[in-house]
């Protein structure tokens, strides 16, 4: 390796450690005070390190915009979408996995391609909208995201502690060689492979692979600063040889600055934020493993765990410099077999090499493996190859009711009181009447009906899993992966963004894809990733509107929908208004282009186009997949599963202002924003005000391109509702709008006029106007 001759300036001075450790030590203890529940911080933390924790994690969900740095190649706009489960911190649900691609040569060398080698979704400020792969890439490696909980535990661990358990050639026989990655010539221990030596290096690395925010290595200041200011060899080398423990400082985190081709000045995220963000990991607690005591079946599991060798791998214990931290891994490269290989090289590691996972708290984070592709634990470890495949086979040949014990052995690793089927904690409480996620108050006040409606919202939030019929290809794994700002059943930040695609031919005409315009982020390990056709030529995303308050519009007749129609722009004063009526001849109402008749239609096409899932025939209903020709027997979900969604969304309540500006609403009407945004429709439990005709309007500019849906031409959109504005940002169809004045100056069309009137406005009528909206 390029960075050997570094590692091997520093042996003397290792020698010397090595030395000085000569003398008998006291048997380790097991570490104290560093558990807490998932998401919490480490116990031990001082005040200053709690301010700093804070700070970190406000940065660590902080939503960019692409004004900020975002882009112009992304997977996501904020940290923890990929660390969101059980809690901030953690892993992920699939709708959050990603690609990793390569090349690899005739001569057996890997190349990494891709944005760092990661396949990027969208891409913003003049990249392509749907980036494709790299040409002659031949490795595409699925990945699932790794919990951060004990990361700065881990960080503390000297390389001997990790080297003490390496066994490379397998010198004792017993069929398992772990072997350690090297990262700068130095100890890998971050990544599904070992790949990364350092926290900063692990962080700095996907906030520029997957949000394209640039940053600058900490200085050697902020170093000495974090929580984990070095490892232990490090701390050790400072006393013998301060120039040494510099140049272990510097090779454990990258020291070059990132750049990227937006408009956005590097670094985009100030050195003191990318500080508080490494310290917020560093400081996370260990998830606490359950005592035992006179659980006896857990206590059979722990026999079995070590009888049949799992513990080979998942060493139950490192020494660290503050006793024996219990994570259950080697953090060693094993070979798992031709099964789970997935081509990717990295360091050192094979194409079916893995780091072990640490085991603290895995029964709150699943999927597992590092594709995702169990949906439990017993699923994982009967995918166990390789050097595992002894303890594998002799997993499976354990009658049931031990290995139900090994399975409550590993739940017992802590976390096992925060695991949720979603993302809702097990006590998530009813928001309270007049706050956004309520229920419409006559559901609150009748128990039976607010019983219907949790558990509605319960399915809503659970993940689906690979057994339930996801896919193969997706968007979500559930409901709430894409509607849950800023509460469940609201609307989506920008990566969630659908993509649609299709042809514009040589006369303007769009033509859709055989398999509709609908282009999936995702395929469940094993499927194939969905690539484009490079003679597709318009990509358009869809910005996941918010939910609340639709059963409501559900509610509006269809004649007074129709009232405000007026396709030949009879009354001449240029906004026509097209009523969306449906091949059936139903009247849409929902979704960006109001193709969608009714919130049960929304349901089963939302089950099949975003997640995947087959539904059942009904005889009035015709929207959804009804077969997909995977392996799970269809209908994949059935009538009460629909009713239950559909029990939940209409019961959603509708955004209330946060205030009431009668003088912005004067301006609203004065420039004429209500020729489309009509302020109220009556509805079947009174006026439902939306500030929406649910009409179509062209409010595209000429020459733009767009997705046909059914008669909703290129150009057209359905008048979005704006109650909630203030919680649904960013605007327009595409999300291209950070910001309400943003999204106004964006109309074109038949919203020219309305759209100059506001430009023309005074200074004081237009924070009048924005005032009004941004508090609806």
């Amino acid at each position: 390796m390029s960075s050997a001759p570094l590692r091997h300036a520093l042996l003397p001075s290792l020698a010397l450690i090595g030395l000085a450790a000569c003398q008998p030590d006291p048997e380790p203890e097991l570490a104290e005070d560093i558990y807490g529940p998932m998401g919490t911080i480490l116990p031990t933390a001082t005040a200053e390190q709690q301010a700093t924790f804070e700070r970190g994690q406000q940065i660590a969900t902080r939503r960019f915009a692409p004004d900020e740095g975002l882009g112009p190649l992304v997977n996501v706009s904020f940290c923890t979408s990929c660390h969101e489960r059980p809690v901030f911190g953690g892993s992920g649900p699939r709708y959050r996995d990603f690609f990793l691609t390569g090349t690899e040569l005739d001569d057996g060398s890997f190349l990494a391609t891709g944005h760092g080698g990661v396949v990027t979704s969208f891409g913003f400020n003049g990249a392509p909208t749907r980036p494709g792969l790299d040409e002659g890439v031949n490795v595409i490696a699925h990945r699932n995201a790794i919990p951060f909980f004990g990361t700065g535990l881990i960080a503390e661990l000297s390389e001997s502690s990790i080297l003490a358990n390496a066994d490379e050639d397998d010198a004792d026989g017993d069929g398992i060689s772990g072997r350690p990655n090297w990262d700068r010539g130095f100890v890998g221990r971050f990544g599904r492979k070992s790949q990364t030596v350092s926290i900063e290096g692990f962080i700095r690395g996907p906030l520029n692979n997957h949000l394209g925010i640039t940053t600058d290595p900490l200085t050697e200041a902020q170093k000495a600063a974090l929580p984990v200011p070095s490892s232990a060899a490090d701390s050790a080398l400072r006393a013998i040889d301060p120039e040494a423990a510099l140049a272990f400082r510097q090779a454990a985190a990258p020291d070059e600055p990132l750049f990227d081709d937006d408009d956005t000045p590097d670094p985009e995220m100030p050195s003191e934020d990318l500080f508080d963000l490494v310290s917020f990991a560093m400081l996370l607690a260990a998830p606490e493993p359950e005592d035992l005591g006179d659980n006896e079946l857990g206590l059979r599991g722990q026999a079995n765990f070590a009888e049949i060798g799992c513990d080979d791998c998942h060493a139950p214990t490192l020494e660290g410099p503050r006793g024996l931290v219990p994570l259950y891994s080697d953090l060693l490269l094993h070979d798992m077999g031709e099964a789970m290989a997935d081509g990717m090289q990295q360091g050192v590691a094979t194409g079916a090499e893995f780091r072990t996972q640490p085991l603290w708290g895995i029964v709150a984070v699943a999927p597992y493996l590092h594709d995702g592709r169990a949906d439990t634990l017993d699923e994982a470890i009967l995918w166990h190859g390789g050097e595992a495949q002894r303890s594998r086979d002799a997993y499976e040949a354990l009658p049931q009711s031990e290995r139900d014990a090994l399975l409550e052995f590993l739940a017992s690793l802590g976390g096992r009181e925060q695991f949720s089927e979603g993302l809702l904690p097990a006590d998530a409480v009813i928001p309270p009447t007049g706050t956004p996620g309520c229920p419409e108050p006559e559901i609150h006040a009748n128990e039976a009906m607010l019983a219907q409606w949790q558990a509605g919202r319960a399915l809503f939030d659970r993940d689906a899993d690979i057994v339930d019929g996801l896919g193969p290809t997706f968007n979500g794994d559930s409901c709430r992966a894409c509607h849950f700002d800023p509460v469940i059943g609201g609307a989506g930040p920008i990566d969630l963004n659908v993509m649609r695609h299709g042809t514009i031919d040589m006369e303007g005409e769009f033509i859709a894809p055989d398999y509709g315009t609908i282009l999936h982020r995702l395929a469940i390990p094993g499927a194939e990733r969905p690539e484009h056709d490079p003679s597709q030529n318009v990509f358009e995303t869809r910005q996941t509107p918010s939910l609340l308050g639709l059963g409501r519009v559900e509610g509006i007749a269809d004649d007074d929908i129709l009232a405000n129609a007026d396709p030949d722009d009879l009354d001449g004063d240029g906004i026509r208004g097209v009523a969306h009526l449906l091949p059936d001849g139903r009247l849409g109402r929902f979704g960006w282009k109001a193709q969608v008749p009714s919130l049960r239609e929304f349901a089963r096409d939302a089950l099949s186009a975003e997640m995947g899932l087959t539904v059942p025939e009904e005889d009035s209903f015709s929207y959804g997949l009804l077969s997909d020709g995977d392996d799970i027997p269809d209908p994949e979900v059935d009538t009460a599963y629909i009713n239950s969604l559909t029990t939940f969304m209409a019961g959603l309540a509708a955004p209330e202002p946060a205030a009431e500006l009668p003088e912005g609403l004067a301006v609203f009407e004065s420039v004429g924003c209500d020729g489309c945004h009509v302020v109220e429709l009556p509805g079947v439990s009174g006026p439902v005000r939306a500030y929406s005709d649910f009409l179509l309007h062209v409010v595209a500019p000429e020459g733009a391109v767009g997705i046909v849906d059914f008669a909703a031409e290129q150009l057209m959109f359905r008048t979005a509702p704006l109650w909630g504005l203030r919680l649904s940002a960013p605007y327009m169809h595409d999300g291209s709008a950070d910001t309400v004045e943003a999204a106004i100056l964006a109309h074109d069309g038949e919203a020219q006029a309305v759209r100059v009137a506001f430009e023309g406005l005074s200074d004081d009528d237009r924070v009048l106007l924005l005032s009004f909206l941004e508090s609806l």
